[in-house]
């Protein structure tokens, strides 16, 4: 009687390699399927967006949940306003220190990202060259903790992003989506928060102020920013702003 064993002829595949290799195909097939289907839903969604506004971002459900488990008092204060609502200053002072090249790139700044891998060679702490385009999709879709997730769809979801909503609605949705303390989103919530107005009435320096903290919102103090600020200030100089 001829075995198992017997019946495989010599030199073949082993079974354990059959099924290892089976698995990674099965694996492959759905890491691509899982792929496409965040691509469909984040198209889907930003063609929804195009005309409402989102109820809740991915970063928002971030901090609730974080809340929660810490047993911290959180409170969400955010109204949305549109883009002529919002003090040209500040949306300038935005564009200024966050994505200099806005307005230009199609999502993606190469330019600006070479930049920053060629600074970070030399600094001790390294920058982003992330755009705003960048920062919606994750504020959006993942938050601060999906790091691993988001760097892979960087460079497919930004300018899916860039060509269904445009600049003046990405801008607009930003604006009204980001951080900018603790519970504090959207430009109308921060400049009534931090000086007590709406965001239509923001001086240039208080825009600048507010652009400054953005690199870190829930630690920075607007009325702290001296430096930063002027820096912000110089460079919309430069731009006739």
């Amino acid at each position: 009687m001829v075995s198992q064993a017997d019946r495989v002829r010599p030199g073949g595949p082993a079974p354990a390699a059959h099924g290892a290799a089976a698995l990674l195909r099965r694996a492959l097939v759905a890491a691509v399927a899982a792929a496409v289907a965040l691509h469909v839903l984040a198209a889907v969604t930003l063609f929804v967006l195009r005309s409402q506004n989102p109820l809740l971002t991915a970063l928002q459900a971030q901090r609730r949940i974080e809340a929660l488990l810490t047993g911290a008092t959180y409170t969400k204060r955010q109204t949305f306003v549109p883009g002529a609502r919002i003090s040209r200053h500040l949306r300038r002072a935005v564009v200024a220190a966050e994505d200099g090249g806005f307005f230009a790139h199609g999502g993606i700044d190469w330019d600006e990202l070479q930049n920053a891998i060629d600074e970070n060679e030399r600094r001790r702490r390294p920058r982003g060259g992330s755009t705003i385009t960048q920062q919606l999709v994750k504020n959006l879709f993942f938050g601060t903790r999906a790091r691993w997730l988001s760097k892979p769809f960087d460079f497919t979801l930004a300018p899916l992003a860039d060509a269904i909503l445009g600049k003046p609605r990405t801008l607009e949705l930003y604006l009204n989506v980001v951080e900018w303390g603790p519970g504090v989103y959207g430009a109308e919530a921060a400049a009534w928060h931090h000086y007590g107005r709406g965001a239509a009435r923001l001086s240039r320096d208080q825009a600048a102020r507010l652009a400054a903290i953005l690199p870190s919102p829930r630690r920075r103090d607007p009325d702290r920013m001296n430096r930063y600020s002027r820096i912000i200030l110089r460079r919309m100089d430069g731009r006739g702003w």
